[in-house]
């Protein structure tokens, strides 16, 4: 099969970003930006082949220099919630920058959306694919430790696409990445209420004020949070209260083998989007904040006009004993490996 990458410059306060575009034979386009390592658009074809963009975005590549609701962002470096910004680590205790009222959210005021990404081609036999490459300093946005990171995403043949992180510190940290995109698998026809979503998940972590998670790991069944089966998004969405921005616990404890999560299907288009990690839980976003002031090609982006499927370790689990660990140690590498695949129905 023959890939194709194009690769152009966009400039900030006289910083340059690359702009990749990779492309195979199956009708599948991904874009991809050196700031913020982030995932800009996702293209895949319909039923019919007509070829969407399914992913939350801007008019132009540099609409994500003042981005404020982490599209497509690579959240770093710890994403989701930490209460209060503060963690202690070996009898050490550490304040997090608050960027989320009283809480630390997605790595802080600057997180790893907001940097300049080092990057190169991967060039691979059966793929085409980006590596980026960040170096954070000891003490970035209150966290201890010089952390490494690295994360290639790379475009395979079947129309999939896997997200490779890893990172190494020479302190002990904590660390947690996830991809923060916000999917609308309709091609932004409608809202996602109508799409249908199967988790995999017995149990998730239910959440007091601020998001923060009560520590329990709540079974499912019998609330509105179960999608052991398929169910639209919308069916159940009020019983919530305020929507879905929820954990699901994938795996109570953490190992490094590959699950399927999750799946997204959406009638209309015939899309559907097989979720893949490696990590113990997944946070589904309903996008109950968008509140409709971006327009991108004509489309405002309400309430609920996008949904997040974010693998990760749990939130504020540097406070939660009982939740599975991000601690990482020198010597030791972080690794995680996310895979977003899409077919048709």
């Amino acid at each position: 099969m023959e890939f194709e990458i194009d690769v152009r410059a966009i400039e900030k306060d006289g910083n340059e970003a690359k702009v990749y575009l990779l492309k195979n034979g199956n009708g599948m386009e991904v874009e991809i930006l050196s700031y913020g390592a982030i995932l800009s658009r996702i293209v895949v074809p319909d039923r019919e082949g007509k070829k969407e963009n399914i992913l939350l975005t801007y008019e132009s590549p540099e609409g994500f220099f003042t981005d404020r609701y982490f599209f497509g962002a690579t959240a770093g470096r710890y994403a989701n919630r930490i209460a209060n910004g503060k963690f202690e680590l070996d009898g050490v205790a550490y304040q997090l920058a608050t960027n989320n009222g009283e809480n630390h959210l997605h790595g802080g005021v600057e997180g790893f959306n907001r940097k300049f990404w080092e990057s190169e081609v991967l060039e691979l036999d059966d793929a085409i694919g980006v590596k980026m490459s960040y170096f954070s300093e000891d003490g970035e946005e209150g966290y201890p430790g010089n952390l490494s990171t690295t994360i290639s995403f790379v475009l395979h043949a079947d129309n999939s696409l896997s997200i490779t992180m890893e990172a190494e510190t020479d302190q002990s940290t904590i660390v947690n990445l996830t991809h923060h995109g916000y999917f609308n698998l309709s091609g932004m026809k409608e809202n996602i209420l109508g799409h249908e979503l199967q988790i995999f998940a017995d149990h998730y972590t239910p959440v007091g004020a601020g998001l923060i998670p009560t520590g329990e790991l709540a079974p499912v069944e019998g609330t509105p949070f179960d999608f052991r089966k398929a169910m639209t998004v919308g069916s159940r969405i009020a019983a919530t209260g305020g929507g879905y921005d929820h954990n699901y616990v994938i795996k109570k404890i953490h190992d490094r083998d590959l699950t399927k999560m999750a799946e997204l299907s959406h009638a209309g288009t015939g899309r559907r989007m097989l979720l893949h990690s490696d990590k113990p839980g997944v946070q589904f976003y309903s996008g109950n904040f968008l509140d409709g002031k971006q327009v991108t090609q004509g489309v405002a982006y309400t309430k609920n006009y996008g949904l997040c499927l974010e693998p990760q370790f749990f939130p504020d689990s540097p406070n939660q004993p009982q939740f599975p660990s991000a601690r990482l140690d020198p010597g030791d590498k972080y690794r995680h490996r996310i895979v977003y695949a899409f077919e048709v129905f």
